[in-house]
Protein backbone atom coordinates (compact mmCIF):
# COMPACT_ATOMS: atom_id res chain seq x y z
CA UNK A 1 0.00 0.00 0.00
CA UNK A 2 1.41 3.80 -1.13
CA UNK A 3 1.96 5.90 1.37
CA UNK A 4 2.19 9.78 0.92
CA UNK A 5 4.36 11.74 3.12
CA UNK A 6 1.92 15.73 3.72
CA UNK A 7 2.18 18.33 6.25
CA UNK A 8 -0.14 17.32 8.94
CA UNK A 9 -0.82 20.05 11.71
CA UNK A 10 -1.83 20.12 14.99
CA UNK A 11 -3.51 24.06 15.44
CA UNK A 12 -4.23 25.33 18.40
CA UNK A 13 -8.40 26.70 18.21
CA UNK A 14 -6.73 29.35 19.70
CA UNK A 15 -4.93 30.52 16.76
CA UNK A 16 -6.77 32.27 13.80
CA UNK A 17 -6.01 30.39 11.39
CA UNK A 18 -7.83 27.35 13.23
CA UNK A 19 -10.87 29.17 13.55
CA UNK A 20 -10.56 29.92 9.48
CA UNK A 21 -9.91 26.60 8.74
CA UNK A 22 -12.87 24.46 10.89
CA UNK A 23 -15.17 27.27 9.62
CA UNK A 24 -14.61 26.27 6.24
CA UNK A 25 -14.74 23.02 7.24
CA UNK A 26 -17.83 23.46 8.57
CA UNK A 27 -19.40 24.86 5.67
CA UNK A 28 -18.21 21.95 3.93
CA UNK A 29 -20.15 19.63 6.00
CA UNK A 30 -23.06 22.19 5.65
CA UNK A 31 -22.80 22.23 1.60
CA UNK A 32 -22.17 18.73 0.55
CA UNK A 33 -25.19 17.29 2.52
CA UNK A 34 -27.40 20.17 0.66
CA UNK A 35 -25.96 18.30 -2.58
CA UNK A 36 -25.87 14.61 -1.31
CA UNK A 37 -29.67 14.95 -0.17
CA UNK A 38 -30.87 16.03 -3.85
CA UNK A 39 -30.85 12.13 -4.24
CA UNK A 40 -33.10 10.09 -2.68
CA UNK A 41 -31.45 8.44 0.57
CA UNK A 42 -28.25 10.56 -0.20
CA UNK A 43 -27.58 11.02 3.33
CA UNK A 44 -28.07 7.62 4.57
CA UNK A 45 -26.05 6.53 1.50
CA UNK A 46 -23.62 8.66 1.42
CA UNK A 47 -22.99 9.95 4.70
CA UNK A 48 -21.42 13.28 3.69
CA UNK A 49 -21.72 14.84 7.48
CA UNK A 50 -18.35 13.57 7.98
CA UNK A 51 -15.78 14.31 5.20
CA UNK A 52 -15.07 17.72 6.04
CA UNK A 53 -14.56 16.57 9.39
CA UNK A 54 -12.23 13.61 8.40
CA UNK A 55 -9.93 15.95 6.61
CA UNK A 56 -10.20 18.49 8.97
CA UNK A 57 -8.93 16.75 11.80
CA UNK A 58 -6.38 14.03 9.62
CA UNK A 59 -4.65 17.58 7.91
CA UNK A 60 -5.11 20.12 10.85
CA UNK A 61 -5.24 18.01 14.16
CA UNK A 62 -7.91 16.91 16.99
CA UNK A 63 -8.95 21.10 18.25
CA UNK A 64 -9.87 21.63 14.33
CA UNK A 65 -11.74 18.46 13.66
CA UNK A 66 -13.12 18.70 16.94
CA UNK A 67 -14.85 21.92 16.44
CA UNK A 68 -15.96 20.53 13.07
CA UNK A 69 -17.42 17.42 14.65
CA UNK A 70 -19.47 19.39 16.97
CA UNK A 71 -20.78 22.66 15.00
CA UNK A 72 -21.43 20.93 11.28
CA UNK A 73 -24.20 18.48 12.87
CA UNK A 74 -25.76 21.20 14.83
CA UNK A 75 -25.65 24.01 12.16
CA UNK A 76 -27.40 21.86 9.72
CA UNK A 77 -30.01 20.65 11.99
CA UNK A 78 -30.30 24.21 13.05
CA UNK A 79 -30.77 25.62 9.08
CA UNK A 80 -32.26 22.46 7.21
CA UNK A 81 -34.12 20.03 9.93
CA UNK A 82 -31.12 17.68 8.59
CA UNK A 83 -30.11 15.63 10.72
CA UNK A 84 -33.23 15.32 12.87
CA UNK A 85 -33.05 16.46 16.52
CA UNK A 86 -33.51 12.90 17.43
CA UNK A 87 -30.68 11.71 15.16
CA UNK A 88 -28.41 14.24 16.42
CA UNK A 89 -26.46 12.60 19.68
CA UNK A 90 -25.45 9.12 17.48
CA UNK A 91 -24.08 11.74 14.98
CA UNK A 92 -22.18 13.79 17.59
CA UNK A 93 -20.79 10.54 18.93
CA UNK A 94 -19.43 9.12 15.33
CA UNK A 95 -18.71 12.59 14.46
CA UNK A 96 -16.39 13.20 17.75
CA UNK A 97 -14.94 10.08 17.53
CA UNK A 98 -13.79 10.40 14.43
CA UNK A 99 -12.20 13.60 14.45
CA UNK A 100 -10.26 12.01 17.60
CA UNK A 101 -9.46 8.92 15.67
CA UNK A 102 -8.00 10.77 12.40
CA UNK A 103 -6.05 13.13 14.69
CA UNK A 104 -4.67 10.97 16.47
CA UNK A 105 -3.84 8.10 13.26
CA UNK A 106 -2.49 11.40 11.36
CA UNK A 107 -0.33 12.15 14.69
CA UNK A 108 1.31 8.69 15.01
CA UNK A 109 1.71 7.74 11.47
CA UNK A 110 2.35 11.39 9.85
CA UNK A 111 1.29 10.22 6.65
CA UNK A 112 -1.30 9.68 4.64
CA UNK A 113 -2.68 6.01 2.94
CA UNK A 114 -5.47 4.47 2.11
CA UNK A 115 -4.91 2.03 4.49
CA UNK A 116 -4.71 4.81 7.28
CA UNK A 117 -8.00 5.94 6.06
CA UNK A 118 -9.36 2.91 6.18
CA UNK A 119 -8.51 2.04 9.95
CA UNK A 120 -9.98 6.12 10.23
CA UNK A 121 -13.16 4.63 9.06
CA UNK A 122 -13.71 1.61 10.07
CA UNK A 123 -12.52 2.78 13.91
CA UNK A 124 -15.36 5.45 14.59
CA UNK A 125 -17.74 3.44 12.57
CA UNK A 126 -17.51 0.50 14.41
CA UNK A 127 -16.86 2.26 17.82
CA UNK A 128 -19.77 5.10 17.05
CA UNK A 129 -22.11 2.12 15.65
CA UNK A 130 -21.37 -0.21 19.09
CA UNK A 131 -22.38 3.07 21.23
CA UNK A 132 -25.60 4.28 18.70
CA UNK A 133 -26.69 0.54 19.19
CA UNK A 134 -26.94 0.89 23.34
CA UNK A 135 -28.67 4.30 22.64
CA UNK A 136 -31.04 3.41 20.50
CA UNK A 137 -31.44 -0.38 21.86
CA UNK A 138 -31.10 -1.91 18.51
CA UNK A 139 -28.27 -3.24 16.73
CA UNK A 140 -29.54 -3.18 13.55
CA UNK A 141 -30.72 0.36 14.04
CA UNK A 142 -27.12 1.60 15.08
CA UNK A 143 -25.06 -0.33 12.53
CA UNK A 144 -27.38 1.02 9.43
CA UNK A 145 -24.31 2.74 7.92
CA UNK A 146 -22.78 -0.69 7.78
CA UNK A 147 -25.84 -1.84 5.70
CA UNK A 148 -26.83 1.76 3.17
CA UNK A 149 -23.90 3.70 4.20
CA UNK A 150 -20.78 2.00 2.47
CA UNK A 151 -20.24 3.95 -0.56
CA UNK A 152 -20.04 6.99 1.94
CA UNK A 153 -17.44 5.39 3.79
CA UNK A 154 -15.96 4.61 0.30
CA UNK A 155 -16.24 8.40 -0.63
CA UNK A 156 -14.67 8.95 2.99
CA UNK A 157 -11.77 7.06 2.36
CA UNK A 158 -10.74 7.74 -1.66
CA UNK A 159 -12.23 11.12 -1.80
CA UNK A 160 -10.17 11.68 1.94
CA UNK A 161 -7.21 10.81 0.62
CA UNK A 162 -7.03 12.63 -2.89
CA UNK A 163 -7.89 15.75 -0.96
CA UNK A 164 -5.41 15.43 2.01
CA UNK A 165 -2.68 13.93 -0.82
CA UNK A 166 -3.46 16.29 -3.61
CA UNK A 167 -5.39 19.55 -2.92
CA UNK A 168 -4.06 20.01 0.63
CA UNK A 169 -0.40 19.25 0.22
CA UNK A 170 1.36 22.34 2.20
Amino acid sequence: MQTTSVNLYSLSLLEGRSLLFAALFVIGNVLLPQLCHLVPQGGLILLPIYFFTLIGAYKYGWQVGLATAILSPLVNSVLFGMPPAASLPGIMVKSVLLALAAAYIARRYQTVSIFLLLAVVLLYQVLGSLVESAMLGSLTQGFQDFRIGIPGMLLQIIGGYLLIKFVLKK
